[in-house]
């Protein structure tokens, strides 16, 4: 029972928010069928949105295939699943116990400070807990005062790393209805404060000005896949007619192949926005209910893509300018002595993205691009850290992706060794 409740429930995200709609809509005494209703349709937007992401996923995986064939690039590829599921074998009661006190603990703390956010990104929440409980281990902490402490700090970045968000969230929204709950929040942040330095807000990336002969741009769909062909289609000329037809696309024409990934890549993002739109429109009513009853005056922080809807075009310019930083770090990290982070698309494109939409909000055109840059270098450059400390526990071979992981396992480690736990 307690392992279906730890995977099955506490571990889906679409039932978890599902969950909290339900609860929510009780707690208001609503109808049986709004009830109903509005739960479905919440978990329903989350599988549209992990649907959307699933197909955009299919289609990056096939361009770093491509990338990596056509320019011999040998180095780590951050992923969060993949050392989440390496550490299970050590740590996955430490995580399993972590992420349920801790979740504990944002309500706790939602409820009883000024930080009234409860972080609903579920498999976000899985992968902190797995970070906390490996860098705790590797300070050299155990038993029950790695779950204590451990749950507590997941419980603060529950609600601290949204609150830091929550100023820039309400320039973008316009309103205060939701925060964003993302570990990629010290990326965000970054990218805010850059756009707001070199930018200039009033020249928003929305009101991008496009000739009438051009007017077709206008339609979001139509400029990601024009824009994504032109990547594909120029990596599928270095990787070659030869790999993609015989290892990739099942003998089709290598070009039209390039160009309808590029396409179900546009696909993925129509469908993730679409998501989106019918999560935001269920949860934010139905939460209502726990924040006036259980946890009052609380917003809830949700997945970075509820604000790709807010500025579609600084969703692609931020994937882009995240991506060229990228590339430029993996050829800086050796010269001074970090293992080669090669970038990966998924983390580039969901912080990325969210990045250009932070530094939109504070910095317009030029805040979008310079901060999604500064969000490229930061993922690129905490992994390397990263993984010189999880090294230490025998996973070489990968490491967290997203900004918060990073830097909450760099300063967990340190300061127990500072303070001679180790």
């Amino acid at each position: 029972m307690l392992d279906v409740i730890m995977h099955d429930i506490l571990g889906t995200p679409a039932i978890l928010v599902g969950l909290f709609a339900f609860i929510g809509l009780l707690i208001q005494k609503k109808s049986s069928s709004t009830v109903l209703s509005g739960t479905l349709k919440t978990i329903m937007g989350f599988v549209i949105l992990g649907a959307g992401a699933t197909v955009l996923i299919g289609s990056l995986d096939h361009f770093s295939k491509m990338f990596d064939h056509a320019f011999q690039v040998q180095g780590v590829i951050p992923n969060n699943e993949a050392i989440v599921a390496a550490a299970q074998t050590n740590f996955g009661t430490a995580t399993a116990l972590i992420m349920v006190f801790g979740m504990i603990m944002n309500l706790l703390f939602a409820r009883f400070t000024p930080l009234k956010y409860i972080f609903l990104t579920g498999h976000h929440t899985l992968f902190m807990a797995c970070l906390i409980a490996a860098s705790l281990s590797v300070g050299g902490m155990n038993g029950t005062p790695l779950i204590i402490v451990g749950s507590i700090i997941l419980g603060l970045c529950m609600v601290v790393f949204p609150a830091i968000l929550q100023p820039t969230v309400r320039q973008i929204t316009g309103s205060d209805d939701f925060a964003v709950g993302h570990f990629g929040s010290v990326g965000y942040y970054v990218s805010a404060k850059i756009g707001k330095l070199f930018g200039n807000k009033t020249k928003s990336t929305e009101d991008i000005q496009v000739p009438k002969s051009l007017g077709f741009l206008r339609d979001t769909s139509v400029a990601i896949s024009l824009t994504m062909s032109v990547f594909f289609v120029i990596v599928a000329l270095f990787a070659g007619p030869s790999y993609i037809e015989t290892q990739l696309s099942a003998g089709s024409n290598f070009i039209i192949f390039a160009i309808m990934q590029a396409i179900t890549f546009a696909a993925g993002v129509y469908i993730i926005l679409a998501g989106v739109r019918m999560l935001i429109a269920e949860i934010i009513p139905a939460f209502k209910g726990i924040a006036d009853k259980l946890v009052p005056n609380t917003k809830p922080a949700l997945d970075c893509p509820t604000i790709f809807p807010f500025a579609p075009n600084a969703v692609i310019i931020g994937f882009i300018f995240s991506f060229v930083a990228g590339l430029i770090s993996m050829f800086i990290l050796p010269f001074i002595g970090l293992k080669v982070i090669v970038p990966g698309l998924v983390p580039h494109f969901f912080t990325g993205a969210a990045a250009g939409v932070f530094g939109n909000a504070t910095g317009g055109r030029i805040g979008a691009m310079s901060g999604a840059f500064a969000n490229g270098l930061l993922i690129s450059f905490i992994p390397a850290i990263l993984l010189i400390f999880m090294g230490d526990i025998g996973y070489e071979g990968t490491t967290f992706g997203d900004s918060d992981f990073g830097v909450i396992g760099i300063i967990i480690i340190n300061l127990l060794k500072l303070f001679g736990a180790v």
